[in-house]
């Protein structure tokens, strides 16, 4: 049995306006993934048949699925709860997959393409192997390129790379075929409402005790079309007339020094 293994969905290459920056980025993250503690982790990666992806290191393996494209992928039209519903499926059916590739996973965390994760997971994880699981509700945000992180104490509710749950209570089907559609949606493509389901099936998840993953934000790639940190932040109109909010939130930024690189970045430099 493996300890935890990260999924990885990728969207159909007809959902991606700049597929050679998708790739990069996912190469980033697989670096990132790459630097565990500990060694007892596997990596799959879930896209389309014809998806150029890159080299893999050891470790990672490449589910293809041939889903369609996503026709609701844009999150500017104009019905967005049908935007989110259809993304939630594309997600979760990729999601399944990857985890039907792996049950003998203890663990498995959900990681977006673009994301980052603690190097420190899957050691916390092996000293609690009988955890439920955990949220991370505290984690980073961070620019592209930028030289500054930001603490985000709300990180569940915000980025889909925070859950780490124990394989057995996702209640895997027998096959693909045999899941219900709103199983899918809820308990794979959305990182907001597996909580709340376990919780109330008497399985609530702990919360990590450290600074677990990083959302990376405001590239133009980006499925929640997350905006500039700084723009967002610092910039924005109504925090400039609020200075006790700019002053909260410059007392949340970090810079992003040696130590969190080889953290979350792996072997990799990025930025």
């Amino acid at each position: 049995m493996t300890l935890v293994t990260f999924i990885i969905p990728v969207r159909h290459q007809a959902n991606s306006n700049d597929w050679p920056s998708l790739k990069s980025r996912l190469s980033q993250t697989i670096a990132s993934i790459s630097g565990q503690s500990n060694s007892d982790w596997r990596g799959v990666i879930v896209a389309n048949e014809g998806a150029d992806l890159p080299d893999l290191p050891p470790k990672f393996s490449v589910e293809r699925v041939t889903f369609p494209p996503n026709q609701l992928h844009d999150i500017n039209g104009a019905d967005r709860e049908k935007v989110y519903d259809a993304f939630r499926l594309d997600k979760g059916r990729r999601v399944l997959s990857g985890m039907l590739a792996a049950r003998d996973a203890r663990f498995f965390m959900i990681v977006d393409d673009d994301d980052f994760v603690s190097a420190n997971i899957v050691e916390f994880a092996g000293r609690n192997s009988n955890a439920n699981g955990w949220k991370i509700d505290r984690g980073y945000l961070w620019n592209e390129g930028g030289r500054l992180l930001l603490h985000h104490n709300d990180f569940a509710n915000f980025c889909g790379t925070s859950l780490i749950i124990r394989s057995d209570l996702y209640g895997l089907p027998a096959s693909f075929e045999e899941a219900d559609i709103d199983y899918i949606k809820s308990m794979l493509g959305s990182h907001v409402r597996i909580g709340k389901i376990l919780a109330d099936a008497g399985h609530p998840l702990g919360s990590l005790p450290f600074r677990g993953a990083i959302y990376r934000v405001g590239h133009a790639g980006a499925h929640s079309k997350s905006s500039n940190l700084i723009r967002t932040h610092f910039l924005n109109a109504s925090v400039l007339r609020r200075p006790r909010q700019l002053l909260a939130n410059l007392s949340r930024v970090r810079p992003l020094d040696q130590r969190l690189r080889r953290e979350f970045f792996g072997a990799r430099t990025v930025g």
